[in-house]
């Protein structure tokens, strides 16, 4: 630790002070308790006792200590990490010179976790070097005689047999992992852990310090890490490494930065506090171990910050037992794994404790010492665990949620849950939300789902998104008719600050002006005929437990209003599509964790062998990489899997606003802005094409709507795969993020105008077709956008559940008659066309004469 600008004493004291009352701490404060020390320490100590007290009695388990009974499967110590202080990583040629292969085979690791199965042991912790394929061409080509692309995927593969032939439930420590990555772990491990160790990024950038060198110790990168483990409802596992030469204020806001990802998605199982111990053959083998009151310090500290509902845990190899019995003074609740087969290969040189003897110390200190599975009860069940796992962690889950007494793992089967789509709740939904409506304004558990609303409604006011001050459509300067003569010249090509001019200062009559101009580039785009497409919605589940904060479709299982149609529901509602004229479906649900992986092959193959004329137009990018995960197959895989069973084209939904920060706070990350990019693009690159979305008017601003179009207009160029660009906006009246003061309430018609015709302009050229949602806007607004550029009215839809419970009025299915009026309100003949926009022999021109409003 540095000793740079310690707590004075009357700090420590007035922050003891605060923690004992209960009050709120913010960094300086807990920094000085980092530093308290006799009896100051012995106060803290108590309070921290305290909180982990109240949280083992809130789950029920009061006076309980936890450890997990573990293998230490170490699948490679090379890495491409140099961090001063590691003895676990080795080159090639150490291992080579030591006799080691590069990467555990499998049977050696399934040697490992059956003498461990053999022992009681129900944890196989998986830990490795970052990436190391990316430093080590030997590693590299490991993997690929292996017929394997990466060292995760290795691990994904090693894990499923662990589960098949030991029944060991895998904890997989593989450092950092893209949240790609983890979306495909999470099916073969009922738990993750990654040590955030510091945030600290002078100990990353400067030359001499421990993390230098190390592009995985990036404190950002690290932190990104946690918080995708969060979105994707990863019970994890992670914590600080304390006296490295970090100053205590980094320390303090260390907690902090875990505790925040803790607070916004409930998803850190277990905060470990690690106490640095020096090694022989490191760059830091001379640096002083920490010491024990300050190890307390931060120990105690750490459950004061984290609070009652995480467990800490305090390596207990790491001190002696004398030093453990002060570790559970400090508040600790968890000892984390313990071998009785392996030792602890990172620290090789200190011993697990004799468990009887760590036993003992617990009872005199006041409590029971049991074991637990890889996963806290807590975060035992759905959505945490994926339906996969179920068999395996039920078959070693104890009443309270612990290791249940006396059972050994076995090896059980990994595979998809059995059957199909199964019918349950309001199969009718589609129909009757126009009818009878909805049973309540919102799913029964709307506060655990959709979290913390003071803190998220902080978040926005509190300038936490980019360009914040601009939420309400600020304008930010610049000349309109020097933006509209840059955008007649070359309007694709217009710069961002053109682009936003034009978006926001533009009202009253510049407002028209850029509304013409998008009319006549539509005009020589596609002519004056608008298109519609006789199509119907099939919302084929509404269960789904993403969380997604604004939409008020998802449900569930026990929900009154949630619904999953069977294959042979799906088959009559293609039967009723097609007798309606209807050539194409567009089919779409919910993320429901005990979805088949190969439901949406199946859906498509039940549409063809219906209808083989029927287009499928089916699947969001959400939704492929749900099925990406639960197959095991790559995005290219899968989408060429969806392709042959049927699939024609994609929605481009699931994309609201391709920009992280704003995506986090409404969907929790759950497809961030890449995974988005990487599906679409894929898509397009396997001959699928797709459309473009964009949802707007919640917590964005337009410079977000500019730069998500732009984006979209810079994909089209690469790939040419987009059919239309289709402006959503936010439909607020049921969405949760409104009902909690946080989103506004949609757009307004100016903003619906300037939305449609920006499109129009930055996307001439690269996409022909702008389409507005009727259902969204209703048949004035249309009107209106269908004079400023845009071309297409969608589809019939005959089904359209997702708006309408979100407050929709403007129902769920048009009839081909309406849509024919709403482009003759616009004074603009209409026309029929396929999904892909080919115009079919169905043409309606209007007569003026007939018509009531003005079409100038």
């Amino acid at each position: 630790m540095s000793t740079k600008a310690l707590p004075a004493e009357g700090e420590v004291r007035r922050a003891v002070v605060r923690a004992e009352a209960g009050r709120s701490l913010d960094v300086g404060e807990v920094t000085a308790l980092l530093a308290a020390s006799g009896g100051y320490l012995d106060r803290l100590m108590a309070v921290a006792a305290r909180v982990r007290d109240a949280g083992l009695e809130a789950v029920g388990r009061p006076g309980t200590v936890t450890y997990s009974p573990k293998v230490f499967v170490p699948i490679t110590r090379l890495c491409r990490d140099r961090c001063h202080y590691c003895t676990f990583v080795a080159t090639p040629a150490q291992l080579e010179r030591d006799g080691q292969s590069l990467f555990l085979s499998f049977d050696e690791v399934l040697e490992i976790c059956r003498a461990g199965a053999e022992q009681g042991c129900t944890e196989a912790l998986f830990t490795l070097g970052d990436r190391p394929e990316d430093r080590w061409p030997e590693a590299k080509q490991w993997l690929e005689e292996a017929g394997y692309d990466s060292t995760l995927e290795y691990v994904r593969a090693l894990a499923i047999r662990v589960l098949e032939e030991t029944g060991l439930l895998p904890h997989l420590n593989p450092g950092v992992m893209s949240w790609a990555e983890m979306n495909r772990l999470k099916p073969v491990a009922p738990s993750m852990g990654m040590m955030l160790e510091t945030t600290s990024r002078r100990l990353f950038e400067e030359k001499g310090q421990p993390h230098y060198g190390s592009p995985d110790k990036d404190p950002a990168v690290r932190l990104r890490v946690l918080e995708d483990a969060g979105r994707l409802g990863v019970p994890f596992t992670t914590g600080i490494l304390v006296g490295i030469g970090e100053t205590l204020t980094e320390r303090a806001e260390s907690l902090f930065a875990i505790r925040q990802v803790h607070r916004e998605h409930g998803s850190i199982q277990e905060m470990i506090v690690q106490n640095f111990r020096a090694k022989d053959a490191t760059a830091m083998r001379s640096v002083d171990d920490l010491g024990l009151d300050e190890y307390l310090a931060a120990v105690a500290t750490a459950r004061v910050v984290l609070g009652p509902s995480v467990r800490v845990q305090a390596p207990p190899n790491l001190v002696d037992l004398a030093e453990c019995r002060a570790l559970l003074a400090a508040g600790v609740d968890d000892f984390g794994g313990i071998s009785p087969v392996t030792p602890d290969h990172v620290n090789p040189e200190r011993p697990w404790p004799d468990l009887d003897l760590l036993r003992e110390v617990c009872t005199e200190a006041g409590f029971s010492l049991k074991p637990r599975l890889t996963t806290h009860p807590e975060l035992l069940d759905a959505p945490w665990v994926d339906p996969r796992l179920r068999g395996h962690v039920d078959a070693l889950r104890g009443p309270d949620g612990l290791l249940a007494e006396g059972v050994k793992p076995v090896g059980l089967p990994w595979q998809e849950p059995d059957g199909g789509l199964v019918t349950t709740g309001r199969s009718d939904l589609h129909a009757t939300i126009d009818t009878t409506g909805r049973t309540g304004d919102r799913r029964g558990d709307f506060d655990d789902v959709y979290g913390d609303w003071s803190v998220l409604r902080e978040k926005v006011q509190g300038d936490k998104v980019r360009n914040a001050p601009a939420l309400l459509g600020a304008a930010l300067g610049g000349d309109v008719t020097a933006a509209l003569i840059a955008a007649e010249a070359d309007p694709a090509a217009i710069s961002r600050d053109q682009a936003l001019t034009l978006m926001t200062v533009a009202e009253g009559p510049a407002l028209e002006a850029v509304c013409a101009l998008a009319d006549d580039l539509r005009r020589s785009a596609v002519g004056d005929r608008v298109g519609y497409v006789v199509n119907r919605n099939i919302n084929f589940t509404n269960v789904c437990y993403t969380g997604c904060r604004f939409c008020a479709f998802a449900q569930r299982k026990t929900d009154a209003d949630a619904y999953s149609l069977s294959f042979e529901e799906i088959a009559a509602r293609v039967v009723e599509a097609r007798e309606a004229g209807a050539t194409e479906v567009c089919i779409q649900g919910g993320i429901d964790p005990e979805l088949p992986g190969d439901t949406y092959a199946r859906i498509a193959r039940t549409v063809k062998a219906t209808d083989p004329d029927m287009h499928v137009h089916a699947f969001s990018p959400m939704e492929v990489m749900n099925g990406v995960a639960r197959t095991g197959l790559s995005v290219t895989e899968f989408l060429l899997s969806l392709k042959e069973a049927g699939v024609d084209s994609l929605p481009g939904t699931a994309a609201e606003i391709l920009d992280d920060e704003v995506r986090w706070i409404l969907t929790k990350g759950k497809l961030p802005t890449a995974q988005w990019i990487d599906v679409v693009t894929t898509a397009h690159s396997v001959g699928l094409p797709t459309t473009a979305t964009m949802m707007y008017g919640h917590v964005d601003h337009p410079g977000h709507w500019v730069d998500h179009i732009r984006l979209i207009a810079d994909l089209q160029r690469q790939t040419g795969g987009f059919t239309e660009f289709v402006p959503l906006p936010f439909v607020h009246q049921s969405s949760p993020i409104y009902l909690a003061g946080v989103a506004r309430p949609g757009p307004t018609v100016r903003d619906n105008r300037a939305v449609h015709a920006l499109s129009r302009i930055l996307l001439h050229g690269l996409v022909d077709h702008v389409q507005c949602s009727w259902v969204k806007l209703g048949p004035d607004v249309c009107t209106q956008v269908l004079n400023g550029g845009v071309d297409d009215l969608g589809g019939t839809l005959m089904e359209e559940t997702i708006s309408r419970m979100a407050g929709s009025t403007n129902g769920s299915r048009k009839d081909v008659d309406e849509l024919v009026a709403m482009a003759h309100l616009a004074g603009r003949p209409a026309v029929q066309r396929t999904t892909l926009h080919q115009h079919l022999s169905r043409s309606h021109s209007p007569v003026l004469s007939d018509l009531s409003v003005s079409t100038s």
